[in-house]
Parts: C-alpha cells; sequence; structure tokens
C-alpha cells in the first residue's frame, strides 16, 4: 500500500499550494540520487515525493484523494507516469531548471582533460632499488600552430549563428508536470558561443591534437606489483582551458621465479638432504642481488623456516628492509647404490625414540608441513 501523500511531503491536509511546493522542493534536493549516492532506495524516495507533488498540486485529483484515497485515484484512471522523462535527472529538470541539484554552468565552460593510464614493467632487482623507466603513450594535447582556439592564425573568431553565442540550444518535451525545456551545449560551436572563421589548418578547428608523448618515469625502491604512480598534468589537454589531466603509471613487476613477496619479506626454499638436515650445513641462498651463506642448524625438520635479515625488500616509505624467509625443503634420496643403503641401514639401526622425539603435537607439526 503507497504511503499517504501528504506524510511523504510532510505537510498538513490543510496545506496551500505554496507550502506543497516548498516541500516537494526541499524533499527533492535532500532525495536526489546525485545528492544522495550513498543510499540504494534514493530514486525509488525521489519518485515516491515526485508522485506526491503531482497529486496535491492538481486541484481535481488532491480532492479525490482526500475523499476517496488512493483507491479513488486509480478507479479514476490515474497512474504516476515516469517514463515520458527518461531519467530522474528529467524529473528534476521540470523543477530546478537542469544543470544537478546545486546549479549548473554552461556547457562550454572549462573542463579538466581526462586521465591517461600506462603500464610499466620492471624486474624485481628495480623494484629493489628503484628505476627509472620510460614509458609511451597517446594524449590529446593543446595544438601549439593555433594556441588551441582553433583559429588559424591572424583569422577572427566570431559569434556562432546558431547559438547567438549562448553556447546553448534549447528543446522543449511534454511531461506529465507540463512542458519542460532542455538545455544542451550547441553542436555547431561545441559550447563555445564562438567558432572560426578560418579553422585551424593543423588540427582543423578543433584547437587540440592527439600526439604519442614519451616520458621517463622515476620508479621508487620498495614498490610493489599493482602498484600505481600519479603523475599531475600529464593526462590529456583540458577543453576551453581547463586544466590537463594525470598520468598513471601502473607498475607490473615480472615474476621472478626464485621468490614469492610477502610484503616487504621474500620467501625461498632451498634443498637439503635428510643426512645434511640431521648434520646441520652452510648452504648457499639466492637474494635478489646476489647471494649469500646461511647456516643450517643441525636437527633441522623439513619445511623449517630460517630468516636473513634485512635481504627482503626495502619500504616503499622509510629505511626498513625486509628479511629473506628461507623454507628447508628436505630431500629423501632416491636411487641409492648398495653401499648407501648399507649406511643407512646401519644408521637406521641404532637410532632409537629419543633420537626421533619432538615437543610438537600433531596439529603443529600439520601446520609446519602445509606452511601454514
Amino acid at each position: 500500500m503507497p504511503r499517504d501523500y501528504y506524510e511523504v511531503l510532510g505537510v498538513s491536509r490543510t496545506a496551500e499550494d505554496g507550502e506543497i511546493k516548498k516541500a516537494f522542493r526541499r524533499l527533492a534536493r535532500e532525495l536526489h540520487p546525485d545528492v544522495n549516492s550513498q543510499d540504494p532506495d534514493a530514486e525509488e524516495k525521489f519518485k515516491e515525493a515526485a508522485e506526491a507533488y503531482e497529486v496535491l498540486s492538481d486541484g481535481e485529483r488532491r480532492a479525490t484523494y482526500d475523499r476517496y484515497g488512493h483507491d479513488g485515484l486509480r478507479s479514476g484512471g490515474y497512474a504516476p507516469n515516469f517514463d515520458a522523462f527518461g531519467s530522474v535527472a528529467d524529473i528534476f529538470d521540470a523543477f530546478f531548471g537542469g544543470g544537478g541539484p546545486f546549479g549548473g554552468g554552461r556547457p562550454g565552460g572549462p573542463e579538466q582533460g581526462g586521465d591517461v593510464a600506462v603500464a610499466a614493467e620492471i624486474d624485481l632487482s628495480q623494484a629493489l632499488t628503484g628505476a627509472a623507466v620510460e614509458v609511451s603513450y597517446e594524449a590529446i594535447v593543446r595544438c601549439e600552430h593555433c594556441k588551441g582556439n582553433g583559429a588559424e592564425p591572424g583569422t577572427p573568431i566570431e559569434t556562432c549563428d546558431r547559438c547567438g553565442g549562448s553556447g546553448q540550444v534549447r528543446s522543449v518535451a511534454r511531461t506529465p508536470f507540463g512542458q519542460v525545456v532542455r538545455a544542451a551545449a550547441c553542436d555547431a560551436c561545441h559550447g563555445d558561443g564562438r567558432v572560426a572563421k578560418d579553422p585551424c589548418h593543423t588540427c582543423r578547428g578543433r584547437g587540440r591534437n592527439v600526439n604519442r608523448t614519451k616520458l621517463t618515469v622515476e620508479i621508487p625502491a620498495g614498490i610493489a606489483d599493482g602498484q600505481r604512480i600519479r603523475l599531475a598534468g600529464r593526462g590529456h589537454a583540458g577543453d576551453h582551458g581547463g586544466p590537463v589531466g594525470d598520468l598513471y603509471v601502473l607498475v607490473r613487476i615480472r615474476e621472478d621465479t626464485r621468490f614469492l613477496r610477502d610484503g616487504d619479506d621474500l620467501v625461498t626454499a632451498v634443498d637439503l638432504s635428510a643426512p645434511l638436515a640431521a648434520l646441520g650445513a652452510t648452504v648457499e641462498v639466492p637474494t635478489v642481488d646476489g647471494s649469500v651463506e646461511l647456516e643450517v642448524p643441525a636437527g633441522t625438520q623439513p619445511h623449517e623456516t630460517l630468516i636473513v635479515r634485512g635481504q627482503g625488500m626495502p619500504a616503499l616509505r622509510g629505511r626498513h628492509r625486509g628479511d629473506l624467509r628461507v623454507v628447508v625443503n628436505v630431500v629423501i634420496p632416491r636411487r641409492l647404490k648398495r653401499e648407501q643403503r648399507e649406511l643407512l641401514q646401519q644408521l637406521a639401526d641404532t637410532l632409537t625414540d629419543e633420537h626421533l622425539k619432538t615437543d610438537e603435537g600433531v596439529f603443529h607439526k600439520l601446520k609446519r608441513a602445509f606452511g601454514a
């Protein structure tokens, strides 16, 4: 059942026309979806208010509603019709003259240029130290021949005949609320109000061209895959003197099969035979910029992680550098010769439960096995 129209607008049943119109205008500004974007029901609430106003602002419909309610309106053939508007913005235009809930500007006014996105691919070693990378992209730039005004140098720019210099053309549409006057940018002068008598021969009167630009981008040390660098004022040129857009550089880091990255830490693995894991050993492990020796203590278990401090990636902001985490992959020997099997058998015969005893429970053993 629809809500009471007086309740929707927040007015009494004796409210006069001016009070009803004022109440709707206040609600319309509050409920317009462009203003109230956080509310997913904003559009439906706006239409509810518009329906209430359509009924209560019409004397005959209001009298019918006061006597018989919603059923009386339906039996009389009334049904709200918003299709003629095309969108909630058009309903708003019917009451506020277009341009959005806070007023509009001239369509041909200064507009900021669009942003440009480009990708730059680097190695992990470049992410470690930082790098200067050249990127190439296409962007709209001001025409230097005509300095952006669209006219051949030395020729006049005249008032547009189509819009009379206003930059706008108007059309009238019929809606359930009466006639709505819509304004749009003039298609002859594109909202500028002026046209070049002799269009620029270089840009054909557009005032802008598309150029391919090469630029060296400084990528900071410690950057991660998928992060972006913003370069202000390197995007598309603005329209009608508007500011230039920005350039966004998406950094992609090529896969390095030796490492996984976890924040500022790097994770790698080293294979170690079971006898050496039992005895302890010194092994060489890779880092991004070389290799280091790592002492593996006697009795190291499969999937144990050893830490090499300060051999990870630098923090993007600050002097901290992450660690290198080395996962020990204990390898059980295969395809043994007879002598090797005999030696291992001799070792196995001397082992007791004391040698295999561990303080870990089953849960911790499974966590370590699965790298959790």
